[in-house]
């Protein structure tokens, strides 16, 4: 699929599992953070919306982003916070990234965006198994670059 040219409705109707669609106060400066950290590669970039994938071929992952003024009728607008952190409790794992080479990739972002975010923990081994870091972003969802230990 496309993702520069397909239809929201052929887009849509082609999700299928679990799907991620985080609501952000700015889909431009997420997605950036997001490719500059993470590598990730950001489709229909505008102000409103943006299709994120992360990794390639059969492993690929597509989630969504929205600005608030595209929810104008749904019922999350009502419970979202007008300032402050939204993603308290919820952690996107990225297993497939280094933490080490995420905290690292920080430094590339324009200082505005650096000083807005939170490394909440520098690299660790983790008991279960994994190295990780948590990268709190601008909206509050917390990051987390893993990678097996072994």
């Amino acid at each position: 699929m496309d993702f520069e040219t397909v239809s929201a409705e052929d887009f849509g109707a082609s999700l299928r599992g679990l799907g991620l669609n985080l609501l952000v106060r700015d889909v431009r400066c997420t997605a950036d953070f997001l490719q500059t950290v993470f590598g990730m590669q950001a489709h229909r970039l505008s102000a409103d919306f943006a299709i994120m994938t992360y990794g390639d071929g059969p492993s690929q992952q597509v989630f969504q982003l929205h600005a608030d003024a595209t929810y104008g009728a749904n019922p999350l607008l009502a419970i979202l916070p007008e300032a402050g952190p939204r993603g308290a409790g919820l952690e996107i794992r990225l297993y497939d990234s280094d933490p080490e080479q995420a905290v690292a990739c920080l430094a590339a972002l324009p200082t505005e965006q650096r000083d807005a975010l939170t490394v909440l923990q520098d690299p660790s081994d983790k008991p279960h198994g994994l190295r990780e870091a948590y990268i709190l972003d601008f909206d509050g969802y917390a990051w987390v670059p893993s990678r097996p230990l072994r």
